[in-house]
This record gives structure tokens, C-alpha cells and sequence, in this order.
């Protein structure tokens, strides 16, 4: 015998259906939270101040390329617009970080500031080259494009116990991308590693940017690329599969250079790298390189009190005789839009 529905439209055992748009909020708002800090994720801004030549432009875009995911990597730039309009729309869309690049007198600058209240940490890129400079000079280069749908692993080296400002520095860095677990992260998704090590005897930072591969022990390229292609090899040459794996062999050639670089892996990866053999660690840069010398520290976002004083030739005498900085007189140029709303992750 058939229930009596309890009311016109009425589902039984059911909650309240939740709309769409609803369910969308809540799944972007929890995209956007950083699940081991509860914090929301560090997200950023790569952008520049005054005219720059061609190879900083470029150098601006391998930038951000090593900020994805969480940046706008096709930021929209117009003169008119001031510093102040990129804080306006750094609010709004969770953005923490700036990066600016400035050219004071044909001398690179690189701000690293905290928004919307500072500090800010600039540097004077004594050299760099770019990501194609590095590539070009490889004889393999690798940089597939999924290693960048996952943040950069932070590394930094002769940072800690130099006190202020390095301190404060190293805590900038930290933050700059999402919090890693050790021991919850998943092992795929860690292929990049950005390292800042700090130069003692020249104190300078040097800034790289590796892509991770692993890669199985005691299996040759030959049998690697089989297994990782899925495609069925050329055997015309070959009397028997067995003459292929035999002409493959199994030798140095995908041998780690020493033993420290071998790992057993806590579970599989993929095809080739499984926990029941040892992988090899290598470490492939990709670019861009900087060496940069930290040379001023501000208690605001590209203002306030100066807490690190550097004396560089950069600084001039204003029309009213006070000093002001080359860094600090690129501040009238180039901004964003609430185009780049689009751009984030």
C-alpha cells in the first residue's frame, strides 16, 4: 500500500537541494584555502614599472612562469595605471605577492613586496639569464608544460641565522607558495624546485629554478621510452623481441651519478618509478637564473621607513635636495586592470 506524499513537491529523506551556483562558491572558496595552514593560499602578481628592454620583458614572463599556478601569467599592463590600481584588484582576488621589475638607469631592480601593507624587499640583479638562454645551452632540455600545474618545491640555503633582514626575508619566501606536508603530499605533483642560496663571501642571492625527474634504476632510455610512450616499437631490424631488450641493455647510462641521488619511493609514481625499486633524483635547471643583491628594505609596499639601508650609486639628489632612490622614481608607468581577474588560477 502505496505512502501518502507528505506534501505537493515534497521529497522524502532528502535535504534542501542546494543550487549550482551555490555548490560552485563553495568549491572555489575551498580551492582557495590552503589545507594544511587553513590560511588562504599565497597567490601573486609579476609586473613592472617603467619601460623595460626586450630581455627583461622576457624575463618578466619566465617569472611568472615559476609563480604558477596561483599567478596571472597573462597580466594586462597599461601606462596609465599606478601601484595603486593593482592593490585595488589584489584585494578582491586574494592576491598576496608582487614581484615588480624596474630598470633605473639601465640597472635591473626586482621588488619582492608583501601587499597590500609591505614590507618590501628589493634587489639589484647584478645577472641573469632567461629560461630560452638556459635551454638553448642544454643538449636535452626539459620543460614539459604539466610540471607548472603544481607550485615549485621552495629550498633556501644560507638564509637562517643571519638575523634581520634576512629574518624577515626568509619568511617572505616561505609564504610565497602553498605549505607542503611531507607527509600527506603527493609525490607527482612535486616537479619543480625554486632555490635561493645566499652567497656569504659575495653576498648575493642566487636564484634558480630546477624541473625533478625521476627515473628507475638499472632500466635504459630505450626500454624507458617504451614503456612510457605505450606505443609499439620499430622491430623490422630484429629477428625476436629479445634481440630489442638485449640491444637496450642495462648499464650506466641510466645510472645515478652517485648514491646519494637514489631514493626508494613510499609508493608508486608511475609505470617505471614503483616502490619496490630504487629511482634516481635529477635535477634539470629550466630557468630563469638571477644573481641579485638585496639593497634596500621597506617597512611598507614600496614605501614607509627604510630598515635596510645599501649604499649604491643608484641614488640621486631630487630637485628640492632630498634623496630619492631610482627604484622609488619608476613609480608613475605601467599598472594592471581587472582584466587579469581572468588570468588567476
Amino acid at each position: 500500500m502505496r505512502q501518502p506524499r507528505s506534501g505537493p513537491g515534497k521529497r522524502r529523506g532528502r535535504g534542501p537541494r542546494i543550487p549550482a551556483a551555490t555548490l560552485q562558491k563553495q568549491k572555489t572558496a575551498l580551492a582557495n584555502v590552503d589545507q594544511i595552514t587553513g590560511a588562504k593560499i599565497p597567490k601573486s602578481f609579476v609586473f613592472s614599472r617603467g619601460k623595460l628592454p626586450s630581455t627583461l620583458r622576457h624575463l618578466q614572463q619566465d617569472l611568472r612562469k615559476v609563480m604558477l599556478p596561483y599567478t596571472a601569467l597573462n597580466l594586462k599592463e597599461k601606462k596609465r595605471n599606478n601601484l595603486k590600481d593593482f592593490v585595488n584588484v589584489a584585494g578582491p582576488m586574494g592576491v598576496t605577492h608582487f614581484l615588480i621589475l624596474s630598470n633605473p638607469q639601465s640597472l635591473p631592480h626586482l621588488r619582492f613586496a608583501k601587499s597590500p601593507q609591505g614590507p618590501t624587499f628589493t634587489f639589484q640583479i647584478e645577472e641573469y639569464s632567461l629560461a630560452a638562454d638556459i635551454a638553448n645551452s642544454q643538449k636535452r632540455p626539459r620543460c614539459p608544460p604539466g610540471i607548472f600545474k603544481n607550485s615549485p618545491l621552495v629550498v633556501l640555503g644560507g638564509l637562517t641565522g643571519l638575523g634581520n633582514p634576512f629574518r624577515s626575508l626568509v619568511e617572505y619566501f616561505q609564504h610565497m607558495f602553498p605549505s607542503v606536508d611531507p607527509t600527506t603530499v603527493k609525490l607527482a605533483t612535486c616537479q619543480r624546485i625554486l632555490l635561493l642560496k645566499h652567497d656569504k663571501e659575495k653576498d648575493v642571492i642566487e636564484f634558480r629554478h630546477y624541473s625533478i625527474k625521476l627515473q628507475p634504476v638499472g632500466v635504459s632510455r630505450r626500454i624507458r621510452k617504451l614503456m612510457q610512450n605505450n606505443q609499439v616499437p620499430d622491430l623490422g631490424e630484429f629477428e625476436d623481441v629479445s634481440e630489442f631488450v638485449k640491444k637496450a641493455g642495462y648499464g650506466s647510462e641510466s645510472e645515478a651519478d652517485d648514491e646519494a641521488a637514489m631514493v626508494s619511493l613510499p609508493s608508486d609514481i608511475d609505470k617505471l618509478n614503483r616502490a619496490s625499486r630504487k629511482s634516481a633524483v635529477r635535477l634539470q635547471e629550466i630557468g630563469p637564473r638571477m644573481t641579485m643583491r638585496l639593497v634596500k628594505v621597506e617597512a611598507g609596499l614600496c614605501s614607509g621607513d627604510v630598515l635596510y639601508p645599501w649604499p649604491v650609486e643608484k641614488e640621486v639628489v631630487g630637485k628640492k635636495g632630498t634623496e630619492t632612490g631610482e627604484v622609488e622614481g619608476q613609480e608613475d608607468d605601467s599598472e594592471a586592470t581587472d582584466e587579469s581577474e581572468d588570468e588567476m588560477v
